[in-house]
């Protein structure tokens, strides 16, 4: 896939000051806990199959970037934005002459912004075809408003209420002024959802022509609330070599070599490598060992960085031996985003999610009885037809702007 990874702008906060910000964030949103609040899937089950015939879910592209939430606020007079990563650092944006803008709908001036308002997304580097690279943030939700908490409302109206209220201006401001757009630290646009049928389509057409990196899908219950952690109604899914997990690397022995002065660790040779799974509380369990062949140990000693206790992603081959998912250039996908592994209850989901996994194959063969039961759900499609769109519009799902 084209694109890759990207680094998070802005300079990061003190931990002084990120304490600050994680209170205000927790007010915003009614919490007594400062951690981070953001929504995680749980991975796909053959089960799930019977979930989207009963329930609306939305269709989006899994992407390959950084989640992170963009927290909108002031200092003082002054409008200033943070992006929060998930081990619940915060970047500030208006660094080094960038500035982000999302002023306040109705007001011909563009002076006035929101503030109190967290967002939630995916930021990318999408490559075009001629290999140029932009920095963007793909919104999928909104938490809250202007200080009002929209958590406890479905998804499709916490997405309304952000494409007409900041997007929609923001988007105003910067057409009529172009030339400000050199100052954004990214461009902002709404991640594409489709309707959960639309299976085909995606895996032919969409997903070879994405302008950066996926790894699966994503489908998002229409009609419940935001979840801060596990959400079981956000069901990520991955084909079987993409299904990963987020290890903590432990180096161990290296072999012996020898000269006149005795035995001595070859630091050249392959040592062993444990991967271990978090158990809370800051305790880890071995797991597995990691299996790598020689060129995998070149490739992680070329990046001439520690190694040990690292946050490394792997996946479970055809012979059930855990390697690591690999860079372009063949070094280890390291998940310095994440504060921890994977806790041992993610892990055994995600194992349980690749024996008892769904193909492509099965997913697309699928489409039928979950587009049967949408319709049946939406009898008013039929007969209101297709709806109406205007040029430059994105298109709707059932009456509601696509937003993941």
């Amino acid at each position: 896939m084209p694109g890759s990874v990207p680094q998070i702008p802005g300079h990061k906060a003190s931990e002084e000051l990120a304490h600050t910000f994680r209170t205000e964030v927790a007010h915003l949103l009614e919490r007594n806990s400062t951690n981070f609040p953001g929504a995680q899937p749980v991975s796909f089950a053959r089960g799930h199959l019977r979930e989207l015939c009963r329930r609306d879910y939305f269709l989006c592209e899994k992407t390959d970037g950084i989640r992170c939430l963009l927290y909108c606020t002031n200092e003082g007079p002054r409008e200033i934005h943070y992006l929060i990563d998930r081990k619940n650092d915060y970047y500030f944006l208006e660094d080094r002459g960038q500035i982000l803008h999302f002023p306040m709908p109705d007001d011909p001036s563009y002076e006035s912004f929101h503030k109190d308002t967290i967002i939630d997304g995916e930021l990318v580097l999408d490559t075009d075809k001629n290999g140029n690279e932009t920095l963007r943030y793909l919104v999928f939700d909104c938490l809250v408003l202007d200080g009002e908490n929209l958590t406890k409302k479905p998804l499709d109206k916490r997405i309304g209420r952000f494409r007409q209220f900041v997007y929609k201006p923001f988007s105003e401001v910067y057409k009529k002024y172009p030339g400000e757009r050199e100052a954004l630290p990214f461009d902002v646009q709404f991640k594409d959802m489709d309707k959960p049928y639309a299976l085909e389509a995606m895996f032919k057409d969409k997903l070879p022509n994405l302008p950066h990196g996926n790894d699966g899908l994503v489908f998002t219950c229409k009609g419940t609330e935001y979840v801060t952690g596990t959400d079981e109604h956000i069901l990520k899914w991955k084909p079987a070599h993409e299904n990963s997990i987020d290890f903590k690397l432990t180096l161990g022995d290296f072999p012996l070599a020898h000269d006149e002065s005795g035995p001595y660790p070859d630091y050249d040779a392959k040592p062993t490598i444990t991967l271990s799974v978090f158990h809370g509380s800051n305790r880890y369990e071995p797991f597995t060992p990691l299996t790598f062949t020689g060129s995998d140990w070149v490739a992680m000693k070329s990046l001439n960085q520690q190694l040990d206790g690292r946050i490394i992603e792997c996946y479970r081959d055809n012979e059930m031996n855990w390697r690591f998912k690999k860079e372009e250039d063949g070094t280890p996908r390291f998940r310095d985003d994440k504060a921890t592994a994977n806790h041992i209850s993610t892990v055994m989901k995600v194992i349980e999610s690749i024996d008892d996994g769904v193909t492509m194959e099965e997913l697309i063969g699928a489409e039928g009885s979950i587009k049967a039961a949408w319709k049946a759900r939406h009898p008013e499609e039929m007969q209101q037809g297709p709806p109406q769109q205007q040029q430059g519009q994105r298109p709707v799902v059932n009456g509601h702007v696509n937003g993941r």
